[in-house]
């Protein structure tokens, strides 16, 4: 499916139905992949409540309880700081993780996979609160243009893209509406 977003240059790639579906193929690749007990946390701000859905869907689909996190990377990130002063302060948000992670299988769950840098941060940060047994990765939509060896293990929407192009996902949780948009966005069109 696709639609062009009123005026605003981005055409829609994935409506609120093909998420849904999308989400449950997701969910049913993290079972057959690792189909004893897993955590999965999501990087703030996306990827909380997309790790939510899946951990629904899991649930729904094997009756096994899923452990759920959220994770805030703010602090590990390459891209703000005192060498950068033309950002604006970061806005720290909670970190929530099971008790212990030591052990699990920790699935890291975010709205877009870009360049890695993301991942990165989040590794980093995860790092700090425990070992893991193993770390995999599931994103809802992988661009492409990496910067770091980073792959995810479980990919709902590969969209090529210029590294000009805006991939904007929106989700009813964050935004009021479930969505995935590739294109140039014009000025004022939000």
């Amino acid at each position: 499916m696709t639609r062009t977003s009123s005026g605003a240059g981005l055409k829609q790639i994935l409506d609120e139905a093909g998420m849904g579906r999308t989400i449950a193929r997701m969910a049913a690749e993290i079972v057959e992949r690792d189909g004893g007990e897993i955590i999965l946390v999501g990087i703030q701000t996306r990827g909380v409540p997309l790790a939510e859905r899946l951990a629904r869907a899991i649930v729904a689909s094997t009756g096994h309880s899923v452990g759920t996190g959220r994770l805030d990377i703010t602090l590990y990130r390459d891209d703000v700081g005192p060498w950068r002063p033309a950002h604006a302060q970061p806005v720290l948000k909670e970190t929530v993780l099971p008790p212990s992670i030591d052990g699990a299988t920790v699935w890291l769950v975010d709205d877009v996979l870009f360049t890695g840098r993301t991942v990165r941060a989040a590794l980093d940060t995860l790092m700090d609160y425990g070992r893991p047994r193993a770390v995999r990765l599931a994103v809802l939509v992988d661009r492409g243009h990496r910067e770091l060896p980073v792959a995810a293990d479980v990919v709902g929407r590969k969209v090529h893209t210029s590294r000009d192009e805006d991939v904007q996902v929106r989700l009813k949780e964050v935004d009021g509406v479930d969505g995935v948009w590739i294109g140039k966005e014009t000025p004022n069109a939000r």
